[in-house]
């Protein structure tokens, strides 16, 4: 099936344009199958990975579908997180900015609930949230859904393995059986079966479908990376590793704009290559390009096609792409003609799925790596200096019209040495060829204080006594904090006690969003565990993710 671009679907002036101002051109293949019988009112079951466009997918339609005549909430979406919830809220208020009256309204738990009983006061027609607050809003009273028109499943795999399976029944049988339902999936266990027979209708099955993807010759990184230290990251890598011919991908035309001036104004040869360029203009960039007239080309995935340039040194993936074959298809730009390529990809957060995703599908590996530190980006630059000093007391004559310069500042200098005026001449040159500053950010404090491959032990004072399962503790965590439940490590339950690994860069968040945990009434005060209380296993309830 040939990918649509949005143009060519029958969408208002308003969704194109919110979809134009972030830079979308090209429906992702999940996108293209399912946004047609969405609006022919069909049930979907759509399988796809993290990462691969499903809001969009399930959103546009429901934004377009939207009755302006009737009152109240006509879409539902239930999710497994409060993070989920904000990011599909806040990518559908993008889609529809520029839609009068619409009102878009996450729930979740860990939020003041007289604070969301105001907020739907307002008669929000769009509600995200997760199937915990959206039950307990059920039973105030304060969520009516008697004009519910779509309810959306999104995650729903995930969602069962966090044990939310008895909420979704109660929400799905207390709300209308006259109603579109649309349920997304990365697997299709036999739990999701059970859901799709309970409540749809002839549900259509819209999957995309992996092709077998190999990467031969290309050395693959990733850094984890937080979205303001992107540029800085780019520009040490640029200058540790001397890329005279590199090619750096984002997701939107607005951002491939934003980081192209950010370049050059810190003197990069760097151009910009999108589809709101016109086509002579992009003729004229690819010229450069290939001439190496231009160090850094910027590109969306669209635009890139068919550049077929045998040189380019390394593959920036500046923002992770939404689809595996568009990873594969955007590393293999280096590499070529029997030559070793490298590429780096910047991660942070949610990224780290779509990353597990494209290595299982590649069966490739990524590798981590630290960013190069300020003093190794001036180490490398020294050394080019030397070298090309070097080269020029090798190959050229016709120094010895500066030796009287020399001779004249060894005698106006009261102690100067020869070796003196050299290293000062060697600094004011390299000075002036360097004309590229960095920044001492958070790139920096994030690598210092954190270990990518590092876990840490969680003490709870909960135990197997309290009736706490694993699925429990997985749910709370994953609702209240930005930690996915996947990511959660061993949970080990004794009788009075239980530990929990999750990933060092989390232990601090989810310290404190569960400093209100209470389990059965109680109290549950969690901790960072002592080291004495290490390795101790109990066999009653263990579960490793």
């Amino acid at each position: 099936m040939e990918t649509i671009i949005f143009k060519e679907l029958n969408l208002s002036s308003e969704i194109q344009k919110a979809l134009s101002e972030m830079g979308f051109e090209e429906a992702t293949p999940i996108q293209s199958k399912a946004i047609p019988p969405i609006f022919e009112g069909k049930d979907i079951i759509g399988q796809a990975q993290t990462g691969t466009g499903k809001t969009c997918a399930f959103g546009i339609p429901a934004i377009e579908m939207l009755d302006s005549g009737v009152t109240g909430v006509q879409v539902l979406i239930l999710c497994p997180t409060r993070e989920l919830a904000i990011q599909i809220s806040e990518e559908l208020k993008n889609v529809s900015k520029f839609k009068k009256g619409v009102k878009i309204l996450p729930i979740y738990g860990g939020q003041s609930i007289d604070r969301q009983i105001m907020a739907l006061k307002e008669k929000p027609q769009i509600i995200v949230g997760t199937p915990g607050r959206i039950m307990d809003h059920m039973r105030r009273h304060t969520l009516k859904l008697g004009n519910l028109k779509m309810i959306i499943l999104d995650e729903a795999d995930e969602m069962l393995n966090m044990g939310f399976r008895e909420d979704i029944d109660t929400i799905l049988k207390g709300v209308s059986t006259d109603r579109q339902t649309l349920l997304f999936s990365a697997t299709m266990p036999k739990e999701i079966l059970d859901l799709t027979r309970l409540y749809q209708k002839d549900p259509i099955l819209v999957k995309t479908v992996h092709k077998e993807l190999t990467i031969p010759h290309i050395d693959q990184y990733y850094i984890e990376v937080r979205e303001g230290s992107k540029t800085e990251l780019l520009c040490r890598l640029i200058d540790a590793h001397n890329i005279k011919l590199g090619l750096v991908f984002c997701n939107t035309k607005k951002r491939v704009d934003e980081l192209t001036s950010a370049l050059q104004m810190r003197n990069y040869y760097a151009e910009a290559l999108h589809g709101d360029m016109k086509q002579s203009e992009r003729d004229r960039v690819m010229t450069k390009f290939r001439k190496g007239q231009i160090e850094i080309l910027v590109a969306t995935d669209v635009a890139a096609r068919g550049i077929d340039v045998n040189n380019i040194e390394a593959v920036f993936n500046y923002d992770i792409p939404n689809d595996e074959e568009y990873y594969v298809h955007r590393i293999g730009r280096t590499g070529r003609a029997g030559k070793t390529g490298v590429s780096y990809s910047f991660i942070f957060g949610r990224d780290i799925y779509k990353l597990k995703d494209i290595q299982r599908y590649t069966k490739s590996e990524i590798l981590p790596m630290n960013p190069p530190t300020i003093s190794d980006v001036e180490e490398v630059k020294l050394d080019t200096a030397i070298q090309e000093v070097l080269k020029l007391l090798e190959t050229s004559e016709g120094y010895t019209k500066y030796t009287p310069v020399i001779e004249r500042i060894l005698t106006e200098s009261d102690d100067a040495t020869t070796l003196d005026v050299a290293a000062v001449l060697f600094q004011l040159a390299f000075n002036a060829l360097d004309n590229k500053s960095y920044e001492y950010s958070d790139l920096d404090e994030y690598h210092t204080r954190y270990k990518k491959d590092g876990m840490v032990r969680l003490f709870m004072s909960v135990g197997s006594i309290d009736h706490i399962q694993p699925k429990n503790i997985v749910q709370s965590i994953a609702s209240k904090s930005s930690l996915s439940g996947k990511l959660i490590g061993e949970i080990d339950i004794h009788k009075n006690f239980t530990f929990v690994e999750v990933p060092v860069e989390f232990a601090d968040e989810v310290m404190d969003s569960m400093r209100s945990f209470t389990h059965r009434g109680r109290k549950v005060q969690i901790e960072r565990a002592a080291k004495r209380q290490g390795k101790k296993k109990s066999n009653k309830a263990s579960r490793r993710r």
